[in-house]
């Protein structure tokens, strides 16, 4: 069996996700913390990798933009010594620490040494852009730079995985200034249509809803990294755009879901691959 593991850790109303490729190599979609549903605020999804998953050192770590419920757990950062860095680097220092209030200066000044670490060529091993190193994942990225720097949702970087015929989409907090940016790309366009899961923009809230986007997408199911409901929430809108798939309970149960969130539904584990038979398969569990 070939597959790929896609855990998207319950984390408060930030995002965090791992995913472990075909051939075991390791991937951090951001750095949210802490726990709803372990009632645990000081979960480390990093340091729950090290000490329970085993791992002992990340291939790739993608920090979408630079706001404090996507960089919570960067001073573990170093505890995995990640081989690749991707973020919006063409942010300067001033535009990311406008309105960052006092207690998050230190995880902040992490990242910008962090930042400043990680400006070399990426070595043709390590390289995310050849499948070959990744098992045979593709990933793709794309990065929006034209709107206004006031607000740092919208250059939120959009990663895209597939594998045997599967996709996900994932999407940081951009909302409709950079959807319209990204839209114009034919390439962009192609890139998303039809995946099977898409992680919700913005944590499903309203200002991160785009029609035109998510119709495009056409997910099969939409996941969403979210804290308590709030009124600003697009979770119906998610789920009446979405196709619809048979998610499993880990008490066994299964049921067709159209929208899933960490909020209800706690840790969403998504595996998809080969069978040994040579099939393709996806599978989503929750609770």
């Amino acid at each position: 069996m070939e597959k790929v593991t896609v855990v998207f850790w319950d984390v408060q109303h930030g995002n965090a996700v791992y995913i472990r490729t075909p051939n075991n190599r390791h991937i951090v979609i951001d750095l949210g913390t802490g726990s709803y549903g372990e009632n645990n605020l000081e979960f480390s999804p990093l340091l729950y990798l090290k000490n329970r998953y085993g791992v002992t050192q990340l291939d790739y770590v993608i920090v979408t933009h630079p706001h404090l419920d996507h960089i919570d757990d960067i001073l573990n950062f170093d505890k995995l010594s990640p081989k690749v860095l991707r973020r919006p680097k063409h942010l300067t220092k001033e535009e990311i620490m406008k309105d960052v209030r006092e207690e998050g200066k230190p995880k902040f000044e992490k990242y910008f040494k962090i930042n400043e670490r990680y400006k070399y060529p990426v070595s043709p091993e390590d390289d995310p852009s050849n499948q070959d190193n990744y098992g045979g994942l593709i990933i793709k990225g794309f990065s929006p730079t034209k709107c206004s720097t006031s607000n740092i949702n919208n250059h939120s970087l959009i990663e895209i995985i597939s594998f045997a015929g599967k996709k996900i989409v994932f999407t940081g907090d951009n909302e409709e200034c950079s959807f319209n940016e990204l839209l114009d790309s034919s390439d962009f366009r192609e890139t998303i249509k039809n995946a099977d899961i898409l992680l919700a923009p913005h944590h499903g809230r309203k200002n991160g809803f785009h029609g035109e986007f998510v119709d495009l997408v056409n997910p099969k199911l939409t996941v969403i990294s979210d804290g308590r409901f709030c009124d600003t929430s697009a979770t119906d809108r998610y789920s009446q755009k979405s196709r619809g798939m048979i998610v499993q309970k880990r008490n066994g149960n299964k049921e067709k879901r159209y929208c899933v969130t960490t909020r209800n539904d706690g840790v969403i584990v998504v595996e998809f691959g080969y069978d040994d038979d040579g099939s393709s398969f996806l599978s989503v569990k929750i609770g």
